[in-house]
């Protein structure tokens, strides 16, 4: 007879993926929820322009700085008490900030939001692969879990223009605490703890590797205000390479490495890290920069441009519920390349449709560019994860996370820089326009570049013993 102190229920799949995916959505939603706030945080918070850019960068720093750390914690001590920590860390930070009344303790909790985050992020997509067997069951999972990404990315912008502007940008934040609280305490009912590897935390692989995409990312966003001739720009970036070289040559000789090197043996998996970051990159720089073409050139509100994504959201949606059966019936390679395609394809039309400035004449690009993204992201998500064994499924989310991460940072700063040089001697909207379509161009090339790697490392067809031997 069961004893009466007993609280776990046996496992739910239905229940735990629930959970996985309310979670991660809360991460995702948060990041751009707060786009279209950022002018009303200006106002009623008394930011200065150079410093409002802090409300994100804070956050993006703590994120990416810490992900690996967040990772290699839930190898360590569990994943579900990971998820716990997480959780917390990043519901209480909410709290402060939908609080806060000044930008100092804005951005001291963002900061705090941002390692929340990096701890509660991998702990999700680990306890993904931890919960869901290799196979058709683990394939709808990981599909959905990357559906969660791609369309609350694209929703959480219509949402921050209609908080914004009919309640309050804090209503965003607030919302996290009841939803965090839910989370934690449906996870200790369904979602059985991983088994612990005990070990020691690869303290100089953190501090580098922390130290390294710290500064690799700023220097990024650091860019985009001061050029990448700037000396200052320079020295982040490089130091952050530097970093970063330093982190793979501890890694080397690391016994229990933060992120052993041994996930990059793995072709498919090398290539699905690098064709991530390529495709995020081009895609955030997509919702940047069409944001203020909406905005700035066609001369809508905040709301209206939100509402402009709707085209892009719903059909990301649909195609992403789809990609499962799809997957099944065609297989995930090429799923994949039909995706990519179709992202390359409104890519390229969109730069030439944003010539007329018609809603109309946008919307089926960012029709096409939602059904890229709905596509894509599933495949590259199980790609990033194949054949990792369970003890080291923390880490590869980690490596997951931080490609999506510095993909994102490192992507929009090359399109920032693009798009500067395309409007050297242009004014006003002219300029902003001009911007766009370049932004648009050189977005492109990236899809580009996460076709090859797709139809090169990607696309083969893996035999039925390779798919068995996935880890669980």
């Amino acid at each position: 007879m069961p004893s009466r102190q007993q609280t776990f229920t046996p496992p739910n799949k239905t229940a735990i993926l629930a959970i996985i995916l309310i979670s991660y959505v809360m991460i995702v939603l948060d990041i751009s929820i707060v786009l279209t706030g950022l002018p009303k945080i200006h106002a009623e918070l008394g930011f200065s322009d150079a410093g409002l850019s802090w409300v994100s960068t804070a956050y993006t720093l703590a994120f990416g700085g810490c992900l690996l750390l967040g990772a290699r914690a839930g190898d360590i001590f569990g994943r579900r008490r990971m998820f716990f920590i997480g959780s917390s860390v990043f519901a209480l930070a909410s709290l402060v900030i939908g609080l806060s009344q000044s930008p100092g303790v804005m951005i001291a909790a963002r900061a705090v939001q941002g390692l929340g985050s990096a701890i509660l992020a991998p702990s999700t997509l680990a306890l993904l692969q931890t919960n869901f067997e290799a196979g058709p069951e683990r394939t709808r999972a990981v599909s959905y879990y990357a559906a969660a990404a791609g369309v609350s990315a694209a929703f959480g912008l219509v949402v921050g223009g209609l908080l914004a502007d009919w309640l309050s940008w804090r209503v965003g934040f607030f919302i996290n605490l009841p939803i965090g609280i839910a989370m934690m305490i449906a996870a200790k009912r369904y979602v059985r703890e991983t088994e612990a590897n005990p070990g020691t935390f690869d303290i100089a692989g953190a501090m580098t590797s922390t130290f390294g995409i710290v500064a690799l990312v700023y220097g990024v966003i650091l860019s985009a205000s001061t050029g990448w001739s700037d000396v200052t720009t320079e020295a982040w970036v490089g130091f952050g390479i530097v970093m970063l070289i330093v982190f793979a040559l501890v890694e080397l000789r690391a016994s229990q490495p933060i992120m052993p090197l041994s996930l990059f043996a793995d072709s498919e998996r090398s290539a699905a890290y690098g064709a991530r970051a390529l495709f995020l990159g081009a895609n955030v720089g997509f919702y940047f920069f069409v944001a203020q073409f909406l905005q700035s050139v066609m001369g809508l509100s905040s709301a209206e441009a939100g509402i402009a994504f709707l085209p892009t959201t719903v059909v990301n949606f649909i195609v992403a519920m789809s990609a499962p059966r799809l997957i099944g019936k065609y297989g995930a390679g090429s799923v994949l390349i039909a995706s990519v395609v179709a992202g390359l394809t409104g890519m390229i039309w969109l730069s030439f449709a944003m010539q007329q400035a018609s809603l109309f004449g946008l919307a089926i690009p960012m029709m096409l560019i939602g059904a890229g993204q709905g596509g894509a992201l599933g495949p590259l998500t199980a790609s990033g994860i194949v054949r990792v064994p369970s003890e080291r499924a923390g880490a590869a989310s980690g490596v997951v996370n931080v490609a999506h991460q510095l993909g994102s940072s490192l992507g929009l700063g090359v399109l920032v820089a693009a798009a500067a040089l395309g409007s050297q001697g242009l004014h006003g909207t002219e300029r902003l326009a001009q911007r766009a379509r370049v932004a648009m161009e050189t977005g492109s090339v990236l899809v580009a570049a996460t076709l090859i790697l797709a139809v090169v490392f990607m696309a083969r067809p893996r035999p039925r013993s390779q798919n068995a031997s996935t880890a669980a």
